[in-house]
């Protein structure tokens, strides 16, 4: 018998597709996304609403009490330099077959390689790659070609102005940008999970300079929920640590609760 949660989960899921729960799964509106395609999920603008997607997910229970909170994606860690909350490409595969549609399932991913990436998706079968490193120019063409139908975001990780130009160069290439707080350039790359805040009037600079959705990730938590929306005006926040507690890294259902509370009660000003 699936769990009260899990029950409670798809219901909030059917409920966002009746239109019946607006908060923070809107109806999408049509607009031309990279390429000419039409009507993708990950670079649909909502008009009002800030999207959330809950990271570091270990178990399909943690992604269904992500849902029920009000999450409109999850992000599954692969094997990293450093950080917290890995799992294997096996775990991962294990949790995104289980994924609901309407809830996108992001792979994070270091690989830098198109037979690499290849290779890790054919396992796991992510909808989405979110690519925390940089790849060498025209790899994000060869990937649309290898694997029709999975969005591409890539993380830019926000350490300077430079910031901008790169991503203004990226954004053609990928259906959304995801800012970031690592340091890919440290002897062990930094490539997320840092907990760290970085520059927002950078951030804001770019989801300004780009024509496709911007992800804000880096040391969010729900007393700082409303002054990242306010400040950057992202697509959507991205977050980790800022609801997880204890030595096993769990979830959170208290923290999860006030993050969301705070965004919704943003979003409803």
């Amino acid at each position: 018998m699936p769990s009260a949660v899990r029950i409670r989960a798809i219901a909030a899921v059917a409920s966002r597709y009746a239109g019946r729960a607006p908060g923070l799964a809107p109806q999408k509106t049509q607009i031309r996304c990279t390429g000419g395609r039409l009507d993708c999920p990950a670079v649909v603008k909502p008009p009002s609403h800030t999207r959330v997607k809950v990271c570091c997910m270990k178990s399909i229970d943690e992604v269904w009490m992500a849902i029920e909170a009000g999450a409109s994606a999850v992000g599954l860690v692969s094997p990293m330099p450093s950080g917290p909350g890995p799992i294997s490409n096996e775990k991962a595969a294990e949790i995104a077959a289980e994924v609901p549609p309407g809830i996108d399932a992001f792979l994070l991913t270091p690989l830098q390689t198109v037979q690499e990436l290849v290779e890790q998706n054919r396992l796991v079968k992510a909808r989405t790659l979110q690519l925390v490193d940089a790849l060498p120019a025209g790899a994000h063409a060869e990937l649309r070609r290898a694997m029709p139908g999975v969005k591409l975001v890539q993380v830019i990780h926000v350490t300077g102005p430079e910031s901008v130009d790169d991503a203004v160069a990226v954004a053609p290439d990928v259906d959304a940008i995801l800012l970031d707080s690592g340091n890919p350039s440290l002897e062990v790359k930094e490539l997320g999970g840092t907990g760290r805040r970085h520059d927002w009037a950078i951030s804001r600079r770019i989801v300004e300079a780009v024509d496709v959705p911007v992800w804000l990730a880096g040391g969010l938590n729900a007393d700082n929920a409303r002054e990242a929306i306010e400040a950057v005006r992202p697509f959507g926040l991205d977050l980790c640590s800022g609801i997880r507690s204890g030595v096993a890294y769990d979830l959170d259902r208290d923290k999860l609760d006030r993050f969301m509370a705070a965004v919704r009660a943003t979003d409803g000003d």
